[in-house]
């Protein structure tokens, strides 16, 4: 008896001895930066004491009944059958058990899923591999590519601190205001996420899923797609950077005011030629911003799967389908429409860039005039 409350009491300290720590520990769920991640990490803790209980107990009694009720010790087994009692018991505690796990549980799930009252709505789209995301009370979207090197991910330059995990635009967010997200996909299922919101809602095309969040403190904050969603899964990253209220305003203001000048610009090129070492320069950065993950920088793509773009049919004659297959994508395949992602000027670059790279040398030069034309169509 001395030696199993020994063993009773040994596990009970380095449960509490371990709660003290937990927070801390590397395999740990992460607490987060928002109310409803530390409510999740609090539900998390709660479920893993209560069972870390039920092992004890159960583990407690299995061998205290290994221990005095064993053979050498000239115990007879006891012969009885079916007992009412017995069996409402068993029945009558782990269902008390899960009524006591299931209600701070459905109280986390309803406040993880109330998005009313947001102060900001953003639609997020992902397609392969990428994010768009749009703000519906202002006048901005654009799209967040990964932003790692080529280099790095080639194995010729060293990894850098946020290996995989950094974007050329990354989300802007104010600080201390609810913010609504409305989650959908182009094409396959992807999955946002962002373990310091507790936020990981599936992208579905045709659907629209919903979450938000509220972060109090200005920083930065990573995460990537949670769904196999193709070849580049793993080059689909997450960033949102938090701010303050007024920067945030500041952002938003000046990010709305270089869209509103992009698009006039872009109408402008309508009306002008870009040189051919403008067009490559452009079409250069267009390619081995969307085009190489597939293609591969070397315009050679990947046999049987993607393409080649070097010394291939349509890139070398047929410029026509070269612009459609750019603007509309091909249905059927991983080839998407560009016509929304880029601009005019950037289509017209990346068609040109093609079809003059790689020793292609067509001498095709295509213009901004000419994507809306084959727009129009």
């Amino acid at each position: 008896m001395a030696r199993t409350s020994y063993l009773c009491w040994s596990l009970l300290t380095f449960l509490l001895a371990f709660s003290t720590q937990s927070a801390e520990m590397p395999l740990n769920m992460t607490q987060g930066v928002t109310e409803i991640s530390q409510q999740v990490y609090d539900l998390h803790m709660k479920i893993f004491y209560i069972c870390c209980a039920i092992g004890i107990a159960v583990f407690g009694v299995m061998f205290w009944s290994i221990i005095h009720h064993r053979k050498s010790k000239g115990v007879e087994p006891a012969q009885f059958h079916e007992s009412t009692k017995v069996e409402l018991l068993w029945t009558a505690f782990p269902v008390l058990i899960l009524i006591l796990m299931a209600i701070p549980a459905t109280q986390t799930l309803i406040a993880m899923e109330d998005t009313s009252e947001a102060d900001i709505t953003v639609l997020i789209t992902g397609s392969q591999w990428k994010w768009h995301y749009k703000y519906m009370d202002h006048k901005v979207e654009y799209f967040s590519l990964l932003a790692t090197p080529r280099q790095q991910i080639d194995n010729k330059l060293s990894k850098g601190e946020n290996y995989l995990l950094e974007v050329d635009r990354p989300l802007v967010i104010p600080t201390g205001k609810k913010v609504r997200f409305l989650v959908t996909s182009d094409d396959v299922i992807h999955s946002w996420w962002v373990p310091a919101f507790a936020v990981k809602k599936d992208a579905n095309p045709g659907f629209i899923n919903e979450a938000w969040t509220r972060v109090d403190h200005p920083g930065i904050y990573r995460g990537q797609c949670a769904e196999l969603c193709g070849k580049d899964h793993g080059f689909m990253p997450v960033v949102v950077i938090a701010k303050e209220q007024a920067d945030f305003d500041q952002w938003i203001a000046q990010e709305a005011a270089t869209q509103a000048a992009a698009k006039e610009a872009e109408l402008k090129l309508l009306a002008m030629n870009m040189s051919k070492e403008e067009l490559m320069t452009l079409g250069e950065k267009v390619y081995m911003g969307y085009c190489a993950a597939c293609h591969q920088p070397n315009g050679m793509g990947i046999p049987g799967v993607f393409p080649a773009l070097k010394g291939s049919k349509m890139a070398l004659e047929d410029l026509p389908a070269h612009i459609d297959i750019v603007l509309n994508g091909k249905t059927g395949t991983s080839m998407q429409a560009f016509d929304k992602q880029l601009t005019l000027s950037e289509i017209a670059a990346v068609v040109t860039y093609e079809r003059n790279a790689w020793d292609n040398n067509t001498g095709d030069l295509v213009q901004a005039a000419d994507i809306a034309k084959a727009q129009s169509k």
